[in-house]
């Protein structure tokens, strides 16, 4: 398990839970160095101070903000340091929601929060099994790195999750999204892209690996032991434009179905809106006729009751 790259605690109305924050996810892609290719020498960034013209050391580099006039205010750390953050060393809770209210969009980086110490074993199972048996998760407050952050508190297995989420306003509207027109669909279309989604079968995340890595470490591995790299097999050669939507999601169905071992047999699908339209249609004309009949009837049976009046 990592090192704690916080420890605080969750403010929970008057209840505190000391805890120790990690991270929940690491970083596994393979990094690279820049060289000078003529002679292999390591490119390196350096802080170079405009005004002279030179290297500065980071303790000779201060913080500021530009104005719109060009002017510079120097910000220190006393000044940060004083801001007033209620969420300075806790993470504060704001309230309860239900998990399914939560735009995927918002949630950035996760992280594992453990209880430190005995003292927190209690209120944290207790902050535990309250989301559990309410199914929601808690919207929080908290500071780090000189800023303000929204979180989101729920469960993973037995352990405290905090997912950091972007405030709403740092949200892009979807709107801006350049979207096809409405149209409309045929519903044969979306059956076949419905089957389509049902051949895929289930996705078991615990099995997902970055192909691409592992192909990368390969081609390292090969050139350090002074052998030529893997080659990559020949690509299919790119299919011609579609045209034909619905014959395109039908060969795409019996091709996930053969991926998968099972029967790729694709059959015809049925129009069932259509019929039903047409059955709804004719219902009517059918209950109209009947309806014309009967009254015809009732008006021969109610003629031939009448009596003729008498001169």
């Amino acid at each position: 398990m990592p090192r704690p790259v916080w420890k605080g605690a969750i403010s929970f109305g008057l209840v505190t839970i000391p805890i120790s924050v990690l991270p929940a996810t690491e970083n596994k892609s393979i990094a690279f160095r820049q060289f000078h290719l003529e002679d292999m020498g390591r490119i390196r960034t350096r802080k170079v101070c405009e005004a002279e013209g030179r290297p500065v050391p980071n303790e000779d580099i201060g913080r500021g903000y530009e104005l719109p006039t060009g002017d510079t205010i120097l910000i220190t750390d006393e000044d940060l340091d004083a801001i007033p953050l209620p969420t300075a060393r806790a993470i504060e809770i704001l309230g309860f929601v239900p998990a399914e209210s939560i735009d995927p969009v918002r949630i950035g980086t996760s992280y594992y929060l453990a209880a430190d110490g005995a003292v927190a074993a209690k209120p944290y199972t207790l902050l535990r099994k309250a989301l559990e048996r309410s199914s929601k998760v808690a919207v929080a407050k908290f500071a780090w790195h000189n800023r303000e952050r929204l979180g989101l508190l729920r469960i993973k297995d037995k352990a405290l999750v905090l997912h950091a989420m972007h405030w709403p306003d740092e949200i892009r509207d979807p709107s801006a999204v350049d979207t096809p027109q409405p149209m409309d669909v045929p519903d044969e279309e979306l059956d076949a892209a419905q089957e389509l989604m049902d051949a895929y079968g289930k996705v078991r995340m615990e099995d997902l690996r970055d192909e691409y890595r592992a192909a990368l470490e390969r081609v390292i591995e090969a050139k350090a032991a002074g052998q030529r790299p893997p080659q990559p097999e020949a690509a299919p050669e790119p299919a011609g434009q579609v045209v034909d939507l619905m014959a395109a999601l039908q060969q795409s169905v019996q091709s996930a179905r053969e991926s998968r071992g099972e029967d790729a047999t694709v059959h015809d699908m049925p129009a069932r809106k259509k019929a039903t339209q047409k059955a709804a249609k004719t219902a009517p004309a059918k209950q109209t006729e009947a309806k014309r009949t009967t009254a015809k009837k009732s008006t021969a049976k109610k003629t031939a009751a009448r009596k003729p009046r008498s001169a």
